[in-house]
């Protein structure tokens, strides 16, 4: 029997140096790569477009997805004008996972949100996001570690009985942190299902429990012993692939 193919979003990067300054590149960091690879799956990179034919083509290949992380979400989809401390945002890229992201749901695919994944799908539903972690009124945490990508520097506490939960296995653990927005409004058909210790939203799913984001990384964890059980997450998609 074959493996499922699982489609990873992926993103572009720009030369800064070298050779070709200014020459861009489709990429996902290896970890992406490696982490469905590890679990059974056979991963295809699906580079950007902006050709909607051919995104939907791309999708036609693949039995999963999974977006990945990269560049903060346009607020103008939420209804925001951009605040001062927003980082760079790439609007044909925020079309480009959400095509993708419509598609892969009616076909019923079983879709993992990775950090600016996770935003994405809320975004898409119809929430919101703060621009920047300094936004939240309440006492909020560190939530961009800045090094060490398999160091857990931060607790979650996912909520029992959801599909999340039944995933990974566990309800009480740590997770590392990269990411300066966070999820403000959850949109009102997906839910809430993970929060880090100071009340951030950091694990949402639909109610089928097809869709899953998760903000931290759980690609950069799967190596790590301790945090093996973040394997979990890619073998959802791979053993639900269509």
């Amino acid at each position: 029997m074959s493996k499922p193919i699982i489609g990873i979003a992926g993103s572009e990067i720009i030369d800064d140096g070298g050779m070709f300054p200014g020459y861009r590149r489709s990429y996902v960091n290896e970890d992406y790569v490696d982490s469905v690879v590890q679990n059974g799956g056979l991963p295809l990179i699906i580079p950007f477009t902006e050709n909607d034919e051919v995104i939907k083509a791309q999708l036609e290949h693949v039995q999963g997805l999974i977006l990945s992380g990269g560049h903060d979400v346009d607020p103008h989809l939420y209804g925001e004008e951009l605040l001062p401390k927003i980082g760079k945002t790439w609007p044909a890229r925020d079309h480009f996972d959400m095509l993708l992201l419509k598609l892969a749901e009616e076909k019923g695919l079983p879709v993992l949100g990775i950090c600016r994944g996770a935003q994405i799908i809320n975004v898409a539903h119809g929430g919101s996001l703060y621009q920047d972690a300094s936004y939240r009124k309440e006492l909020t945490y560190k939530h961009e570690q800045g090094h060490t990508p398999s160091l857990p520097t931060h607790g979650m506490q996912v909520k029992a009985g959801s599909k999340l939960a039944q995933i990974l296995g566990k309800t009480d653990f740590m997770v590392n942190s990269f990411h300066h927005q966070l999820i403000k409004k959850v949109a009102s058909d997906l839910s809430a299902v993970a929060k880090a210790p100071d009340g951030v939203v950091e694990g949402i799913e639909n109610q089928t429990g097809t869709v899953i984001g998760v903000q931290w990384h759980p690609e950069m964890l799967h190596r790590n012993p301790q945090m093996s059980f973040m394997n979990n997450l890619f073998k959802f998609v791979i053993d639900n692939a269509k």
